[in-house]
């Protein structure tokens, strides 16, 4: 299987030495060898040439007038008529329901932080183990607030009720950063949040000792929907 991932912002450089880039994160969470396309750069790969797709997080929202975001949707309507396999992460899963059809906007409940636990509405034959919640580390504040069409919910929280949702049998999205590691997390809502959200900071400083995150059981789930 050849697979193509779609890279929608860079690790800022200060940051890489210590953290790496986003193919080398993604390469480690889903243990399956990725050509990285810098999409964010218009530079596209080709539809033809892959057999699924990763869409990778970002800074920027889908809904931004960016000439390289409006290629992106176009794109991943391509992928979706070709039904090819595409997983979504943050960005990625927002791009889904931007793209097809659905609506992304802020959150009321603004940033979401730290290590959250969401539980499993349904499950898919390729989510094995069975469980009835995981843990994911998280950094978003906008969220999927209209779904496409023929989507199913698979997992939601009481401040993300889309956390994770398929389309069809070959799209799946998630909003949550399972190939993050903590210390990422933590210097990149640092720099985000404002000095007044520290309620929120240390709520996030808090799950990282209350909370590991599920990122073994997340890996095997990708890897079977991707191989399904």
């Amino acid at each position: 299987m050849k697979i193509a991932l779609l890279v929608c912002d860079h690790v800022p450089e200060d940051l890489q030495p210590a953290h790496g880039t986003y193919p080398l994160m993604f390469e480690n969470f889903l243990q399956l060898p990725l050509d990285a396309w810098y999409v964010c750069d218009d530079i596209f790969p080709k539809l033809e040439d892959y057999d699924a797709f990763v869409c990778t997080g970002s800074r920027h929202s889908v809904y931004d007038d960016l000439p390289w975001i409006r290629t992106l949707q176009d794109f991943t309507r391509q992928i979706y008529k070709a039904g090819k396999k595409f997983f979504g992460v943050c960005y990625g899963h927002q791009m889904i329901a931007e793209a097809l059809g659905g609506e992304v906007m802020r959150s009321g409940n603004g940033f979401l932080i730290g290590i959250h636990t969401f539980n499993v509405n349904q499950t898919d034959g390729w989510m094995q183990p069975e469980v009835d919640h995981y843990n994911v580390l998280m950094l978003c504040q906008d969220q999927v607030a209209k779904l496409p069409d023929n989507s199913r919910v698979l997992a939601s929280s009481s401040q993300c009720p889309v956390g994770m949702y398929s389309v069809d049998r070959h799209f799946l999205g998630i909003q949550g950063h399972p190939e993050f590691t903590n210390s990422y997390n933590r210097d990149l809502f640092e720099r985000r949040l404002k000095i007044d959200d520290t309620k929120k900071k240390n709520a996030a400083l808090d799950s990282f000792k209350e909370k590991k995150p599920h990122s073994e059981l997340l890996t095997g789930y990708i890897q079977n929907f991707l191989r399904s």
